[in-house]
């Protein structure tokens, strides 16, 4: 029998991570859609003071981390069951770790300005 390691630590956990995700991502995308459509005309008076709320930065952040997660899930996924060259894999992998990490960081700055 010839077995090939593709990882560890994935199954339940991972299903769950995407329903968890999930259900934070499609919470805020209310919440924000919500708020938008209640507005009057949106300005970028209206939109600065809606996130300069304590409470509409961290949701999202939450949202940030939980979009990149989520994404980060459903890629290492794709990756493993299309791309068989290991080392491609990999370097696919860390490029997308990479630009998640970056995103997230990118969000951080512009929610903390």
């Amino acid at each position: 029998m010839n077995r090939i390691v593709t990882g560890a630590h994935y199954g339940l956990r991972d299903w769950l991570a995407q329903r968890i995700t999930a259900v934070i991502i499609t919470l805020y995308s209310i919440i924000l859609g919500a708020a938008l459509l209640g507005a009057k005309p949106i300005t970028y008076g209206m939109w600065r003071d809606f996130f300069a709320h304590g409470w509409m930065r961290v949701a999202t952040l939450l949202f940030a981390i939980s979009l990149a997660w989520h994404a980060w899930v459903g890629m290492r996924d794709v990756l493993m069951d299309y791309i068989k060259p290991t080392g491609l894999r990999l370097f696919l992998e860390i490029g997308t770790i990479l630009v998640l990490a970056g995103y997230v960081a990118w969000t951080i700055q512009i929610l903390w300005r």
